[in-house]
């Protein structure tokens, strides 16, 4: 965190003429919070390994994602954080599901998170953790993605080709660009040094940052069982951009739980019932 906090102050007070490395620096640092006493307990309980991830976007270099598994069932549950976050953050779902006989629960640190060393992450660095568990650990039955991490589980599994028994979406991320323009803003970024912004990142990845629409990205059957809980009052993924996404994937099962908000959804003790049901009712 005092990193980001540095960040967010020599942006503010270069506002005249932000320089475009520090705007480019704060979108793809993700802070770090410590672990609390009861989320230590919580991997210190858990099998550990690490996977390789090939970072094509930043250093052109293999790095490792740290990841952790709970129980030895048949049936892998996997959990994807979302940004600025960590596996150990599904705590009180993960306690949960360890109530559940014959799973096994997965999650990981995704590059640049939690205990997984890199310098920036994004999305794809996500995704692609996603497919390096699927590949060379676990290809799972269940997947759980919150916030950002709900954007990657689907781009995954739609680049593995694969069909999960269960897909779950906890306050997914929708649009990737207004949410970087919510960031930039909150600095107080100028439209002419986001534009700025938008264009290096398009030359970088290289498509532009609306490319990461989950409403145009989207292509998995209607048929695959998609459970979506989401705050209508959300403001990290704004209901508009919701409502659009669901208007066009009508066949998704989406819940508002009101009044969770975006980061306490995956405490809220209805969240949770409601997964831990979705996960009971697979035969």
């Amino acid at each position: 965190m005092k990193r980001l906090k540095q960040l967010i102050t020599d942006l503010k007070l270069s506002q005249d003429a932000p320089d475009a490395a520090l705007m480019r620096e704060f979108i793809f640092y993700s802070p770090k919070m410590p672990l609390r006493l009861h989320q230590e307990q919580l991997i210190a309980e858990s099998k550990q390994f690490s996977l390789p991830v090939f970072d094509t976007y930043f250093t052109n270099s293999e790095l490792s994602i740290n990841c952790f598994s709970w129980g030895n069932g048949k049936k892998k549950v996997l959990l994807t954080h979302g940004w600025a976050s960590k596996a150990p953050d599904f705590y009180e779902l993960i306690v949960e599901l360890r109530k559940i006989e014959d799973l096994e629960i997965i999650a990981f640190d995704a590059p640049g998170n939690g205990s997984s060393i890199s310098e920036f992450s994004n999305l794809m660095l996500y995704a692609d953790s996603v497919k390096a568990i699927a590949q060379n650990y676990a290809q799972p039955e269940v997947l759980i993605g919150h916030s950002l991490g709900g954007m990657a589980n689907v781009i995954a599994i739609q680049e593995l080709g694969i069909t999960p028994g269960l897909l779950i979406s906890v306050a997914p991320l929708i649009r990737l660009k207004e949410n970087f323009e919510q960031s930039l803003d909150s600095v107080n970024i100028g439209a002419k040094d986001q534009d700025i912004f938008f264009a290096n990142f398009a030359k970088e990845f290289p498509v532009p940052a609306s490319h990461f629409n989950l409403t145009e990205l989207y292509r998995l059957n209607p048929d695959i069982n998609h459970f979506l809980a989401f705050d209508p009052e959300d403001h990290i993924s704004p209901f508009p951009f919701l409502k659009e996404f669901l208007d066009k994937n009508p066949a998704i099962n989406a819940k508002s739980f009101e009044g969770v908000g975006h980061y306490k959804i995956l405490k809220s003790v209805e969240v949770i019932e409601a997964i831990v049901h979705s996960v009971q009712s697979l035969n």
